[in-house]
């Protein structure tokens, strides 16, 4: 069955658009794009500067979504992100204010430095995609992205990202700096003003939904499940590892590994989009021990030895 041409039209403006104003980053852009097919969401971690922001406030100007940013810091508590009732005098009720969360895409700047007990307000809108207020559930808008970013290296006044919120994340990706020719590129581009403000959109909401609906019908075969799983599984054996990847992680490699596929132009899963993936779907659920962190062992090499472990089923393409 090939990709419905029509969609890949209208995925391939959007990139256009992103690429216009975030200069030499088409691969991470693809990434991005990936989770809001497979309808995950995306952590980016890098230093301040790189372009994290402007990226995510791009994707939401190209769809004519909805877009909300919380500015995270340790004074900020759940009600400022979920919504609050407020007593209406005159109805003589409470009226449920919904909060920034209400929208198609959230961009969690700094997500690192709000507290735990802000950071659990955000478990319920990733995994159930709903609010829940005073008893009452509030469904949030379709589709609904939640970009968040941390900076890697500011470690003071930040608090740790629970293993339960990481595992949320379908992918977390970094921007890097760019090369000298893309930055003196940036340089005369920005003198203009900001390229995210001219931008259009060229979607909307309502076909980025019907194009999600399309990725379930990517073909991904049973052997290339098995190799699929047998490198999650690894995760869990390698000696290295402390806590591997879950069931979550299995079932958000697969969504993602079929809207990464839809974004090369194909109706299939190759070896190659897994492999590709792995490190992105699978590194920021990797906990290691503790005797192998103070080796210099991190989740990238970790990933990289179990993928040349795993053998690479012969047939697993079409």
């Amino acid at each position: 069955m090939p990709v419905n041409e029509q969609s890949m039209t209208i995925m391939t403006a959007v990139k256009d658009n992103l690429e216009s104003c975030i200069l030499g980053k088409s691969f991470e852009i693809n990434l991005l794009l990936t989770a809001l097919l497979a309808g995950g969401h995306v952590l980016i971690e890098d230093v301040p500067g790189t372009g994290k922001t402007q990226l995510i406030k791009a994707l939401a100007k190209s769809m004519d979504g909805e877009y909300r940013r919380i500015q995270c810091n340790p004074d900020i508590l759940p009600s400022d992100i979920t919504g609050v009732s407020v007593f209406h005098p005159h109805e003589e009720r409470f009226v449920f204010r919904p909060g920034p969360v209400m929208s198609n895409i959230l961009l969690a700047d700094e997500i690192n430095r709000a507290t735990t007990k802000t950071q659990s307000a955000l478990l319920e809108v990733m995994e159930e995609r709903s609010v829940t207020a005073d008893g009452v559930t509030y469904p949030l808008p379709n589709p609904f992205m939640l970009c968040a970013t941390q900076n890697p290296i500011d470690f003071e006044g930040t608090y740790m990202l629970p293993e339960a919120q990481l595992d949320r994340f379908m992918l977390k990706i970094g921007m890097g700096y760019p090369d000298t020719a893309t930055e003196k590129n940036m340089l005369f581009t920005h003198s203009k003003g900001q390229p995210v403000d001219q931008l259009r959109p060229v979607t909307n909401m309502e076909q980025i939904a019907a194009i999600q609906r399309e990725i379930r019908d990517v073909h991904i075969g049973e052997l290339l499940t098995d190799y699929l799983l047998e490198i999650v599984r690894r995760t869990r054996e390698h000696e290295a590892v402390l806590l591997g990847a879950s069931p979550r992680a299995s079932l958000a490699f697969v969504t993602a590994a079929k809207a990464f596929a839809f974004m090369q132009g194909r109706s299939y899963v190759l070896p190659d989009d897994l492999k590709i993936l792995a490190p992105y779907v699978l590194g920021h659920r990797i906990l290691l021990r503790p005797e192998s962190r103070l080796d210099s062992m991190n989740s990238g090499q970790v990933l990289q030895q179990i993928l040349r472990q795993v053998q690479v089923p012969i047939s697993a393409g079409r």
